[in-house]
């Protein structure tokens, strides 16, 4: 039904992708021929291909615990990451992603793991966080779908075909590059250089998808914010939230707000499919 995916990004707020794609993939009969994630959107996209989503939040949500602390300062006097997300999302990436898992993705579709590059002369600390700080001042202002600022500053979008990689471990890179906002990541390199949150660019990335839209293919864009003005483009769908996702980003302390998420995703990913086939 649709020629292509794209799974926005947005941290804890992507279990309600997982959800949406569980409950409406089966359904609607998708199969796509490109799919597109950025941040953890990416692995959103990975693990309901997989059709793994139901071990995944298992092993995500048996991990939070209200006890833990989402800034531990104590480990990192101790010279350990201040975030403890970073290591869990690497562990996770571990558990999920093998020589068998990649060979089954390359199979299975075209997959595209969008990456943002700093402009030249930036550190990696410094552009991210001013690559984060503009990117919540532009949503919180103006609140558009496919933001701008990034682009005016010279920030540049890369996205990885995951065809193109050998080693699992090179999926997981460019998977944990997506995500990373230091401090909550750690800075990772892919093709030897610092790669970064693809949202730092655009959060939603839609540029793969262009090609097919131009010859007339269909294409499903998973949004993870409730927005008031959606874009309106030929041949694309959004589809986003009934409401709000009550859940941060990259909080390990709130099991019940990703269990949330995913229960949102599935009652609309069942609405979405149910509205499709009439």
């Amino acid at each position: 039904m649709f020629d292509a995916v794209v799974f926005a990004g947005g941290g804890n707020r992507c279990y309600w992708q997982g959800g949406f794609y569980e409950a409406a993939a089966t359904r609607l009969g998708l199969s796509p021929q490109l799919v597109v994630g950025a941040s953890a959107g990416a692995f959103a996209a990975v693990y309901s291909l997989l059709e793994a989503g139901p071990a995944t939040r298992a092993r995500v949500i048996g991990a939070c615990d209200p006890q833990l602390r989402n800034f531990d300062f104590a480990a990192w006097r101790q010279g350990r990451p201040l975030c403890p997300v970073g290591p869990l999302y690497t562990e996770l990436l571990h558990q999920t992603i093998d020589k068998n898992a990649l060979r089954r993705l390359q199979h299975m579709t075209d997959f595209r793991v969008a990456v943002s590059r700093l402009p030249r002369g930036f550190s990696p600390s410094l552009g991210a966080a001013i690559g984060i700080g503009v990117y919540q001042l532009e949503k919180q202002i103006f609140h558009p779908v496919h933001p701008r600022f990034g682009r005016t500053l010279g920030f540049r979008s890369e996205f990885v075909a995951v065809r193109s990689l050998t080693d699992p471990q090179q999926f997981r890179e460019a998977l944990m590059a997506s995500s990373d906002v230091p401090p909550f990541m750690p800075v990772t390199n892919v093709a030897g250089k610092p790669a970064f949150d693809g949202g730092l660019v655009d959060n939603v990335p839609v540029e793969p998808i262009e090609a097919i839209e131009f010859a007339g293919g269909r294409t499903l864009v998973l949004l993870t914010r409730v927005y008031k003005s959606i874009p309106v483009v030929n041949g694309r769908t959004y589809a986003q939230p009934s409401r709000k996702i009550d859940v941060g980003q990259f909080d390990i302390r709130n099991p019940d707000g990703i269990r949330n998420a995913y229960e949102l995703g599935l009652k609309d990913g069942d609405a979405f499919a149910t509205s499709c086939s009439r």
